[in-house]
């Protein structure tokens, strides 16, 4: 019995070295490999491969300093805690991530606070006014849901709430929650970024002016260099030319990307072959085209005009890189409304806003990284387009309208006086219409079988009849590149502001996000296509059945307790009851 009772110690002290080797030799192992387990269905906690890279090369502190801190409203504090358990993630794969939480509300002095609020907003924090009820009481409350990051002495902002309009909070809420990824990795990759690619904003075509697009130009030049050039038949505006290993000249690209804006004159074959070769050497193109030529001037002077087809000599080369720019206008009912002048009192004309079904309002639905999450794009006298055969090209429509739209074949009376009618919605039912296309692949020179005489017996062009693999996005609207300017003061409004309805939509969020899918090599780009599923209660039936689950919830554990306190007491009384001798006399 003795020597039963020794093997069983000395077995469970075997169990208990082996058991304790086991776990250092794993914690040695762990020391020099790093890995992580995301259980979730979406894997909502697993980084990009393109972040983690990110991470891994940062040589320095990155700080944020994030000011969604504080007494929040529920939603604020499920988007708070979601960011600092990203920035958490960040740390895991770099000790160089460190960060703050602030309430930037916290001081009671009303004038500190308030000049607080005015230093946020300087340095490009944009605040959320919030009218919270509690318990009956109504309060106001403004909210900073934003951060500053800071590197090597650099800062930049980044709103971590995104705005969308005609989109329920809740969603507006995920999808923020959605982008954090990007928008954190994309700062730091911003503010890491020792040289920044080179850009161009092609001229000389009647395109958008420096004015019309100094937003877009401002918020481009965060990213990258950008220049402004005509091309004017000139091989290096778009080229170097420079020595290979086997000593011989070759062309190489000046630019990343060029953007075409709203051009208004036709293109020569020269420029076109030049577009061309720049393309054919792995170039990316924004095209930002109206096929159709409309203005606002001539409505506000004559209350009609005339939408003329807008030949600019693009049409053959669009075609054969597989796409084909429809000679109409788009009237949808989901439009931006405009001022019209309806009567005078006084001396002071009375307006009213009536919706401008030439002024398509573009609601982003389709899962792709350039639009997903965006907030609603303004448009103006934009057209359709479809795509045609291109071998060696994919295509994505990337924007389209609303269901409730029609298309206008050019040349079209536009007449301010369809405002005054009720529209007939059966006439508008041809939607969803697409209006913005990416091309991606190998494309096939336009100037195949057709090089202009004064270039064929070039060599030192380095003609290429075929595409590196490239890309480009073409959009069937030249104005969702062209900001407003103050109508009293005539400064530049942010790009995508709309100053008569005071509203703010998602052209420069689209632009940047265009330009990044473009030039981005890094893969990042691809984290805002990532999809978090909205799991959400049912409000109605928890405000019926609340005190129910309050009830539940509180006495649910405490009944669990004792049923297994009984349970145990008679487990033991069963088991471990001796029964009782009688002592006979």
């Amino acid at each position: 019995m003795l020597d039963k009772k020794k093997n069983i110690k000395w077995g469970n002290i075997t169990w208990l070295l082996l058991s304790m080797a086991i776990i250092i030799l794993l914690n040695i192992i762990a020391s020099f490999v790093f890995t992580r387990f995301d259980l979730t269905a979406e894997k909502r906690y697993s980084l990009a491969p393109a972040t983690k890279k990110l991470l891994k090369k940062l040589d320095d502190v990155v700080f944020f300093k994030v000011y969604l801190y504080g007494d929040l409203p529920p939603g604020f504090q499920r988007l708070s805690n979601e960011t600092r358990e990203m920035l958490d993630e960040f740390r895991a794969y770099s000790e160089n991530i460190q960060y703050e939480f602030v309430n930037p509300s916290e001081n009671p002095n009303a004038k500190d606070r308030n000049d607080a609020y005015r230093l946020l907003v300087e340095r490009g924090l944009q605040p959320t006014d919030l009218r919270v009820n509690d318990k009956g009481a109504s309060s106001q409350r403004i909210i900073f849901p934003g951060a500053m990051v800071s590197y090597h002495g650099k800062e930049i902002p980044i709103q971590l709430l995104m705005a969308q309009l005609q989109q329920d909070p809740n969603k507006v809420l995920n999808n923020s929650i959605q982008s954090l990824e990007y928008n954190l990795a994309s700062a730091i990759k911003n503010l890491t970024t020792a040289i920044k690619p080179r850009i161009a904003i092609i001229e000389g075509q009647g395109e958008l002016d420096q004015a019309e697009t100094f937003d877009m130009q401002t918020a481009l030049s965060e990213f990258y260099n950008v220049d402004r050039i005509r091309i004017n038949n000139k091989i290096n505006s778009l080229s170097l030319r420079i020595k290979s290993d086997s000593s011989k000249d070759i062309l190489i690209n000046k630019y990343r990307a060029i953007i075409i804006a709203k051009p208004t004159k036709p293109f020569d074959e020269r420029d076109k072959f030049l577009i061309d070769q720049f393309i054919m050497r792995g170039g990316k193109v924004l095209w930002l085209i109206d096929p159709v030529f409309a203005s606002m001037d001539s409505l506000q002077k004559y209350n009609a005009t005339m939408g003329i087809p807008n030949d600019i000599n693009l049409e053959d080369m669009l075609f054969n890189y597989g796409v084909r720019l429809n000679i109409n206008l788009v009237q949808d009912l989901n439009a931006l409304p405009i001022p019209i002048k309806t009567g005078q009192v006084g001396n002071q004309p009375q307006f009213e806003y009536f919706k401008w079904y030439f002024f398509p309002v573009l609601i982003p639905s389709i899962n792709h990284p350039v639009v997903n999450g965006l907030n609603a794009i303004k448009t103006e006298f934009i057209s359709t387009l479809d795509t045609v055969a291109a071998n060696g090209v994919k295509k994505t429509f990337l924007l389209e309208t609303s269901p409730y739209a029609r298309s206008i074949n050019a040349p079209v009376l536009i007449d301010l006086e369809i405002m005054q009618k009720q529209p007939d919605e059966r006439l508008f039912s041809n939607g969803p219409m697409p209006v913005a296309v990416l091309l991606e692949g190998e494309f096939t020179s336009s100037f195949l079988f057709r090089i202009p005489p004064e270039l064929a017996d070039n060599p030192s062009l380095g003609y290429r009849s075929k595409s590196k693999p490239t890309k480009m996005i073409v959009i069937a609207d030249g104005d969702i590149a062209k900001n407003q300017f103050h109508f009293s003061q005539g400064y530049v409004l942010p790009l995508g502001y709309d100053q008569y309805t005071k509203q703010t939509f998602g052209n420069r969020d689209l632009v940047l996000n265009v330009v990044n899918y473009l030039c981005d090599d890094s893969g990042l780009i691809s984290v805002r296509s990532r999809e978090l599923k909205l799991r959400m209660l049912d409000s109605a039936k928890i405000a019926k059945q609340r005190l129910f689950w309050q009830l539940f919830n509180l006495l649910l554990p405490v009944l669990v307790i004792i049923l297994f306190g009984v349970a145990k007491y008679r487990f033991r009384l069963r088991n471990y009851a001796r029964p009782v001798r009688k002592i006979q006399s």
